[in-house]
Protein backbone atom coordinates (compact mmCIF):
# COMPACT_ATOMS: atom_id res chain seq x y z
CA UNK A 1 0.00 0.00 0.00
CA UNK A 2 1.23 3.33 -0.97
CA UNK A 3 2.43 6.30 1.90
CA UNK A 4 0.54 10.00 1.00
CA UNK A 5 2.69 12.94 2.21
CA UNK A 6 1.81 16.56 2.86
CA UNK A 7 4.40 19.27 4.27
CA UNK A 8 4.06 22.38 6.37
CA UNK A 9 5.83 25.27 6.41
CA UNK A 10 6.06 27.48 9.05
CA UNK A 11 7.17 31.06 9.88
CA UNK A 12 6.88 32.73 13.10
CA UNK A 13 5.59 32.40 16.59
CA UNK A 14 2.45 30.58 17.87
CA UNK A 15 0.53 33.64 18.04
CA UNK A 16 2.00 35.27 15.11
CA UNK A 17 3.28 33.17 12.49
CA UNK A 18 1.65 30.96 9.95
CA UNK A 19 1.98 28.28 7.50
CA UNK A 20 1.39 26.77 4.75
CA UNK A 21 0.25 22.89 4.45
CA UNK A 22 0.48 21.60 1.26
CA UNK A 23 -1.04 18.25 -0.20
CA UNK A 24 1.92 16.82 -1.76
CA UNK A 25 1.13 13.48 -3.04
CA UNK A 26 -1.89 14.57 -4.65
CA UNK A 27 -0.53 17.82 -5.81
CA UNK A 28 -4.10 19.29 -5.53
CA UNK A 29 -3.75 22.03 -3.07
CA UNK A 30 -2.03 24.20 -0.71
CA UNK A 31 -3.52 25.61 2.33
CA UNK A 32 -3.06 28.75 5.09
CA UNK A 33 -2.84 27.82 8.51
CA UNK A 34 -2.74 29.72 12.04
CA UNK A 35 -3.13 29.21 15.36
CA UNK A 36 -5.31 32.24 15.90
CA UNK A 37 -7.87 31.13 13.25
CA UNK A 38 -7.44 27.47 14.20
CA UNK A 39 -8.88 28.28 17.64
CA UNK A 40 -11.18 31.03 16.75
CA UNK A 41 -14.79 30.18 16.12
CA UNK A 42 -14.86 31.05 12.16
CA UNK A 43 -11.92 29.99 9.97
CA UNK A 44 -11.76 33.02 7.82
CA UNK A 45 -9.80 31.61 4.58
CA UNK A 46 -7.61 29.27 6.49
CA UNK A 47 -8.15 25.32 7.32
CA UNK A 48 -7.05 23.95 10.42
CA UNK A 49 -5.11 20.59 10.98
CA UNK A 50 -8.98 19.38 12.78
CA UNK A 51 -10.73 20.35 9.71
CA UNK A 52 -7.89 18.10 7.60
CA UNK A 53 -8.51 15.60 10.26
CA UNK A 54 -12.14 15.89 9.92
CA UNK A 55 -12.24 15.58 5.82
CA UNK A 56 -9.85 12.83 6.15
CA UNK A 57 -12.27 10.75 8.85
CA UNK A 58 -15.12 11.08 6.95
CA UNK A 59 -13.64 10.06 3.81
CA UNK A 60 -12.43 7.17 5.31
CA UNK A 61 -15.67 6.39 6.96
CA UNK A 62 -17.76 6.75 3.94
CA UNK A 63 -15.46 4.12 2.54
CA UNK A 64 -15.63 1.84 5.20
CA UNK A 65 -19.36 2.01 5.40
CA UNK A 66 -19.84 1.43 1.97
CA UNK A 67 -18.11 -1.75 2.20
CA UNK A 68 -19.79 -2.59 5.08
CA UNK A 69 -22.93 -2.43 3.64
CA UNK A 70 -22.41 -3.97 0.04
CA UNK A 71 -21.17 -7.06 2.30
CA UNK A 72 -24.34 -6.89 4.56
CA UNK A 73 -26.17 -7.41 1.11
CA UNK A 74 -27.23 -3.41 0.70
CA UNK A 75 -26.97 -1.57 -2.29
CA UNK A 76 -25.35 1.86 -1.59
CA UNK A 77 -26.98 4.81 -3.30
CA UNK A 78 -26.13 7.34 -1.35
CA UNK A 79 -23.91 8.33 1.65
CA UNK A 80 -23.38 11.33 2.90
CA UNK A 81 -20.94 11.63 5.91
CA UNK A 82 -19.92 14.58 7.84
CA UNK A 83 -17.08 14.66 10.52
CA UNK A 84 -16.83 17.19 13.32
CA UNK A 85 -13.87 17.11 15.28
CA UNK A 86 -13.38 19.66 18.40
CA UNK A 87 -10.63 20.45 19.78
CA UNK A 88 -9.88 22.36 23.37
CA UNK A 89 -8.38 22.86 26.83
CA UNK A 90 -5.77 19.97 28.01
CA UNK A 91 -6.49 19.65 31.82
CA UNK A 92 -2.28 18.86 31.68
CA UNK A 93 -1.92 21.74 29.57
CA UNK A 94 -1.92 23.07 26.11
CA UNK A 95 -4.79 21.72 23.58
CA UNK A 96 -6.23 18.15 22.86
CA UNK A 97 -9.12 16.90 20.53
CA UNK A 98 -12.04 16.84 22.67
CA UNK A 99 -14.18 14.67 20.43
CA UNK A 100 -15.69 13.37 16.68
CA UNK A 101 -19.08 13.31 15.79
CA UNK A 102 -19.52 11.02 12.25
CA UNK A 103 -23.31 11.95 11.27
CA UNK A 104 -23.95 9.90 8.23
CA UNK A 105 -27.31 9.72 6.39
CA UNK A 106 -27.84 6.81 3.74
CA UNK A 107 -30.13 5.42 1.04
CA UNK A 108 -29.16 1.91 0.49
CA UNK A 109 -31.33 -0.64 -1.11
CA UNK A 110 -31.60 -3.94 0.46
CA UNK A 111 -31.18 -3.16 3.97
CA UNK A 112 -33.53 -1.69 7.11
CA UNK A 113 -33.05 0.81 9.39
CA UNK A 114 -31.84 -1.85 11.94
CA UNK A 115 -29.06 -3.10 9.73
CA UNK A 116 -27.79 -0.25 8.31
CA UNK A 117 -27.23 1.32 11.90
CA UNK A 118 -25.42 -2.28 12.76
CA UNK A 119 -23.04 -1.69 9.46
CA UNK A 120 -22.58 1.95 10.64
CA UNK A 121 -21.28 1.16 13.95
CA UNK A 122 -19.63 -1.69 12.43
CA UNK A 123 -17.75 0.53 10.11
CA UNK A 124 -17.07 3.35 12.93
CA UNK A 125 -14.74 0.39 14.52
CA UNK A 126 -13.22 -0.42 11.18
CA UNK A 127 -12.65 2.95 9.77
CA UNK A 128 -8.64 3.27 9.60
CA UNK A 129 -8.76 6.63 11.31
CA UNK A 130 -11.13 5.55 13.48
CA UNK A 131 -8.57 3.11 15.02
CA UNK A 132 -5.60 5.44 15.07
CA UNK A 133 -7.99 7.86 16.85
CA UNK A 134 -8.88 5.73 19.65
CA UNK A 135 -7.44 7.97 22.08
CA UNK A 136 -10.53 10.38 21.30
CA UNK A 137 -14.08 9.96 21.77
CA UNK A 138 -16.03 9.32 18.49
CA UNK A 139 -19.54 9.40 18.22
CA UNK A 140 -21.82 8.06 15.86
CA UNK A 141 -25.45 9.55 14.67
CA UNK A 142 -26.17 7.28 11.98
CA UNK A 143 -29.80 7.21 9.95
CA UNK A 144 -31.12 5.81 6.76
CA UNK A 145 -32.93 8.17 5.37
CA UNK A 146 -34.54 6.07 2.11
CA UNK A 147 -33.94 2.72 1.31
CA UNK A 148 -34.07 2.69 -2.09
CA UNK A 149 -36.31 0.99 -4.08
Amino acid sequence: MPTRTARTGWNGSLEAGAGQVELTSSQLATYDVSFPKRTAETANGSTSPEELLAAAHSACYAMQLSAVLTAAGGTVEALDVQADVSIGADPAGGFMLTGILLTVRGEVTGLDSAAFLAAATEAKGGCPLSKALTGVEITLDAELVAEAA
